[in-house]
């Protein structure tokens, strides 16, 4: 289930890196722009997946306690 949900995140991650290189490609934004906003899409998903892997590791050994 986590595995899936690091699916999710980085199908989002893609999806609006994808937007961003559209807008740049149509001079809506700059290079730097493009970049600046990569970097933050980058970190903000980064924390999301550590998250996940902190609740699933909880989760797991909840799991594993109760047996």
């Amino acid at each position: 289930m986590a595995e899936e949900r690091r699916v999710g995140l980085r199908n989002v991650r893609r999806d609006a890196n994808d937007h961003l290189k559209k807008m740049s490609k149509e001079k809506l934004i700059s290079e730097d722009e493009e970049r600046q906003a990569l970097d933050i899409i980058q970190k903000l998903t980064d924390v999301q997946i550590g998250k996940l892997d902190q609740l699933a590791r909880t989760k797991e050994k909840e799991i594993l306690e109760f047996k």
